[in-house]
């Protein structure tokens, strides 16, 4: 992030100012000081401009209101955003509620206790409830309305801090002896909060603040700390929950005045004064620490004494308490963003979700692609790619096996297009502080080692090496090298996480690269440069300040260095002498330019031009050609692309105000100046003053700019030799063309085709009598709606063949779009069968498929694939009238054994003479066997008529149920089941051999070829002689048992004697 002083309010009467607080929601300002004074003040922006928003556009007071009430000096001032109230507080405890009535703050309610002075108020997360602590150690929680929900005297204790937790549910006192004190929401105590930073600390000290952040906005990590407790010596401890055995510690060597969390919890500021040294005074500072601890940046102060700080809402701006004055300071942050392929990607965290949202916006169709990353790290883009830096989750198994060191890797890479589909990842063992890209490479460094990583993605590789990209690790596309090392290029070893844990005196702090240089920045102001792709250390430059952002321009001949305190210099890299080999790792000074400017945040280099550069300064961007600069353009953009001489900008602090829904007026183009004359010599001038300035400063965008003017003019020459220098081999085609053409109004047609002005060139082609012009135009443009009615209005025939290219065009426009009804009626006209087919399937329109297939005419191609339509959907008949009709037998019985349509299989079969029915049967019936459902393979054959094979199944059951001891009845019905089988056998077999004869033989002939027959194919000849035995055995065992129980004794014995004896021959 950068900083930098940005405006000052004085205080009338150099009042000094005591606290200020700034209203995240409104964005009110209220400040108190000594004398009784109270002011609430807001700044607005107040722009006509569209391109000038957030921090660029200029802020005045629209609200500047004393408010009169306290006679003393007001100590505390906070805020309610839920329901716009103020609440203050003066050193004779007098407490003042103010609301917002008409456009100004009335007094809504006063409270005086006349005993004690207030320390300390906070509303808690929803605004329902406050705690107001006095000096004395008296406590009231209010509720908004003005009820006193409960109050307690807390005895023998000095009260100065109070703090609730997100939840509500605590309370946080600080003691003025710096203890810190937990109770619950109803005034209980639960526990002493152990302090640990204040570990060795003799005298007296105080707390200067506690801020708990209530997470509005999520947290930048998962368990994130939160909750930030700061003392007046420095020490700050930073905790995740109020007894956090292992909370963050921080000590900014300053003394303490105000803490304060920024809107997301991604910032903690610390206001207050360095320590003096010697006899030096002190100076005023703000301190920026992340949640974990690290620092990120330093604000001086003017002035003698800082009393507070307070974020603004959306953490772009903060107001300082200084003497008399407030102090703003604009804030860029490090926001977690990229661009590549149109497409700008931007992650933020919701409160929702513990994880970050990543908006893949592509800004040229304003469409969005969104995924969620859990702890993601930062964002990288190059090209048409990016690379997402996270943490490894601890839930999933890691998928890269390759990694050589012995522990799980801790950090994942993961590369994906422009829509954030994931191409490739890798897991590393180095935390990626930094990270970079090229075309080809992604760079990695933690603190003290650097990781390259050689990576292709699949539309570059043949199907042999992509069975090969698990093992091209050890390849040497993945390498890893300490900064302290001086590799020379030439030897490639394992890849080794284990060295890049060596300790290093002078840690990386920033690095870039290009296709064929990386450059490596260390604390200590030394700069490393080494050759890609096989890394070896050219030189290093020493310099006496420590690089925050490095950037190399297009042929890697300068670098440009940006260093902690926003100061932007060059340094060239363009090797001078012509000896040696440029391997070696000797030291040197380089050449750095005398070039110097200051507050600078970001910058960009032009992707075609060495010499230009964008950079952005305060609220101001400049462009630079040989170091010159062209006049400031107003704006707090991003810059994204710097490319044919415009500048691409993204206002990111618009975008983060509601990221959910991007807006195309937050990306903003800017032409550099050398465009903008050249566009104004053309319309102003002419254009041979236009193609003189062009030559004294050619770019090959200059050289399209002037091409289009002189085709616009129809200047064939002058274009012609304008694309000629800007390479333009398609433009230089199209002027040919245009030579060829005899008629001035054909040629301002096609001119305005090229240009794009199609309704002109149609008109144009139409007035001419060229309706074939026309509708040839908007063939190429696929407007295929204005074909149609080109063709339909127009006088003469038209051809009809486009009329149902036309027609079918339109169906497809239909059709992707899931517009069936609409789809047919246009596929109906173009005659479209096939398209007409599927649409009738989508809208399940059976009928008409129906139709359709009976009005094909025989073996057409389409007929197969209707008839796979209706078996999907269980429509037998049909299915087997549009095999039949394209002579596919086959497929028609084979749709009848899918739908389970026995019967009809066998007949169709029998009918075309196919002898494969019988396996299928037997294949099927097997299946249903081993499910164990015998009963389903007896119905089967009994369905196909095959009754002997169904036959020998049911006496397999009846023998089965037999010895299983089951009820005598039911194995007797399964008996008759079987010999009724066998009778429906000797019924097809006779008449089988009666419609073979076909009267040409006797009865008599007839039966004896069927009993022979029978013989013939029947191998278990006792099963089909004796079908009856089993049910008569059954059934004279039942009637024995009947006649027994019923008293009828001789009767029985003769009946189980009928039943015993084998049947009369």
């Amino acid at each position: 992030m950068f900083i930098y002083l940005s405006k000052k309010i004085a205080i009338p009467n150099n009042i000094r100012l005591k606290c200020v607080s700034w209203n995240k929601d409104q964005g009110f300002i209220a400040c108190g000081g000594d004398e009784g004074l109270l002011k609430v003040l807001k700044l607005e922006t107040q722009t006509d401009d569209a391109k000038l928003k957030g921090l660029a556009a200029p802020s005045n007071l629209s609200m500047n209101q004393t408010l009169e009430g306290h006679s003393g000096a007001v100590q505390v001032v906070t805020w309610n955003e839920q329901y716009q109230k103020l609440t203050t507080s003066d050193q004779n405890g007098l407490i003042i509620v103010w609301m917002l009535y008409k456009g100004c703050w009335y007094e809504e309610m006063i409270n005086n206790r006349n005993k004690s002075v207030v320390r300390s108020m906070s509303w808690n997360a929803d605004g329902q409830k406050i705690c107001i602590v006095y000096e004395d150690g008296a406590v009231i929680v209010g509720s908004v309305d003005g009820n006193r929900i409960w109050g307690k005297e807390l005895k023998g204790i000095q009260l100065a801090h109070v703090a609730w937790s997100p939840d509500s549910k605590i309370l946080l006192f600080g003691m003025a002896n710096g203890e810190i004190h937990i109770y619950d929401n109803q005034g209980n105590f639960i526990m002493k909060m152990t302090v640990s930073c204040l570990h060795n600390v003799t005298g007296a000290i105080s707390i200067a603040g506690i801020h708990w952040y209530a997470g509005s906005e999520g947290y930048v990590e998962q368990d994130c700390p939160c909750l930030a407790i700061c003392f007046d010596n420095g020490r700050c401890q930073v905790m995740r929950y109020e007894n956090d055995e292992s909370p963050v510690f921080i000590d900014t060597l300053m003394n303490v005045a105000s803490i304060q969390w920024n809107q997301c919890g991604s910032v903690l500021a610390v206001a207050g004064s360095l320590r003096a040294m010697a006899m030096e005074k002190e100076v005023n500072v703000v301190q920026f620490y992340t949640p974990f601890g690290e620092h990120l940046r330093t604000l001086k102060v003017p002035g003698k004494q800082m009393t507070e700080v307070a974020w603004e809402g959306g953490g772009l701006r903060i107001g300082l308490a200084v003497d008399s004055y407030i102090y703003f300071a604009n804030i860029r942050p490090d926001y977690k963003w990229g661009y590549c392929s149109n497409t700008v990607v931007y992650a933020y965290t919701k409160p929702d979700r513990l994880e970050y949202c990543v908006v893949f916006w592509d800004t040229k169709n304003n469409e969005k692609f969104v995924k969620y990353v859990k702890s993601l790290m930062s964002i990288t883009t190059s090209g048409d790619f990016c690379i997402l830096a996270t943490k490894a989750d601890d839930t999933h198994p890691q998928e890269d096996a390759d990694v050589e060191s012995g522990n799980n890797a801790m950090y994942v890479l993961v590369l994906c297009n422009s829509i954030g589909t994931p191409l490739d990842s890798k897991y590393i063992d180095i935390d990626p502080l930094f990270v970079t890209m090229t075309k080809t490479h992604v760079i990695a460094a933690s603190k003290e080692a650097f990781y390259i990583w050689q990576y292709r993605v699949a539309k570059k590789l043949t199907a042999m090496e992509i069975n090969q990209v698990s093992r091209t690790r050890k390849e040497g596309r993945e390498r890893v090298y300490h900064i302290d090392d001086s590799p020379s290029g030439t030897t490639e070893g394992p890849l080794d996480f284990a060295k890049a844990f060596t300790a290093t005196r002078d840690p990386i702090c920033c690095i870039t690269a290009t296709d064929k240089t990386l450059i490596v920045g260390r604390e200590s102001g030394t700069i490393h440069k080494y050759s890609l792709p096989n890394v070896a250390l050219v030189q290093k430059y020493s310099l006496n300040y420590r690089a925050y952002q490095l950037s190399l321009n297009c042929t890697s001949s300068r670098l440009a260095i940006i260093d902690i305190s926003g100061v932007l210099t060059f340094l060239d890299l363009a090797v001078r002498s012509s000896s040696g080999d440029g391997s070696g790792s000797q030291a040197g000074t380089g050449d750095p330019s005398k070039f110097e400017r200051k507050d600078v945040w970001d910058m960009q280099w032009a992707n075609d031009n060495p010499d230009l550069f964008a950079m952005m300064e305060k609220t101001r961007m400049y462009v630079f050609r040989n170091l010159d600069p062209e006049e400031p353009i107003q704006t707090s953009g991003y810059i994204c692309n710097f490319e044919d001489l415009e500048i691409k900008s993204v206002l990111l602090d618009e975008i983060m105000k509601d990221p959910e829904r991007p807006n195309k007026d937050y990306l903003i183009n800017f032409e550099i100046r050398s465009l903008r004359d050249s566009r104004l010599l053309i319309e102003k001038v002419g254009i041979e003053d236009a193609s003189q300035f062009i030559e004294d400063n050619p770019h090959p965008r200059l050289w399209r700019l002037l091409a289009e003017a002189a085709l616009q003019k129809l200047d064939l020459k002058t274009a012609e030799q304008a694309f000629v220098r800007c390479k333009d081999y398609q433009g230089i085609e199209f002027v040919k063309s245009l030579g060829n053409l005899q008629s001035e109004a054909m040629k301002q047609a096609e001119v305005a085709a090229y240009f794009s002005r199609f309704e002109e060139a149609e008109r144009m082609y139409l007035d001419m009598d060229r309706r074939d012009l026309a509708i040839s135009l908007r063939i190429k443009l696929g407007d295929w709606f204005r074909v149609l009615q080109l063709l339909k209005t127009g006088s003469g025939d038209c051809d009809d063949a486009v009329l149902e290219q036309a027609y079918n065009a339109i169906g497809d426009y239909f059709a992707d779009r899931q517009k069936w009804v609409n789809a047919v009626q246009y596929y109906l006209q173009g005659r479209n069968q096939e398209r007409l087919a599927e649409c009738y399937y989508m809208l399940e329109d059976y009928d008409g498929l129906e139709r359709l297939a009976s009005s094909l005419p025989e073996n057409h191609k389409l007929l197969p694939d209707i008839g796979q339509m209706f078996v999907t959907v269980g429509m037998c008949e049909q299915t087997v009238n549009a095999y039949l009709k394209c002579n596919q037998p086959k497929a028609a019985v084979d749709a009848c054994v899918h739908l389970n349509q026995w019967n009809k299989a066998v007949e169709l079969a029998k009918n075309h003479n196919m002898k494969e029915i019988k396996s299928l049967l037997a294949k099927y019936a097997s299946h249903l066997l081993e499910k164990n459902k015998p009963l389903e393979a007896v119905e089967l054959y009994r369905k196909a008529h095959h009754f002997l094979d169904a036959a020998k199944l049911m006496f397999k059951i009846a023998d089965e149920e037999a010895k299983k001891g089951t009820r005598p009845l039911r194995v007797k019905k399964l008996y008759v089941l079987a010999a009724l089988l066998v009778e429906n056998y000797h019924s097809q077999v006779k008449t089988s051999q009666q419609n073979k004869a076909k009267g040409k033989t006797s009865e008599a002939t007839s039966a004896l070829a069927g009993l022979l027959e029978e013989d013939a194919t029947s191998s278990d000849n006792r099963m089909v002689d004796s079908a009856w035995r089993g049910a008569e055995a059954y059934h004279f065992f039942l009637l024995a048992q009947r006649q027994l129980y019923e008293g009828y004794m001789v009767k029985a014995m003769k009946t189980g004697l009928r039943g015993s004896c084998p049947p009369a021959s």
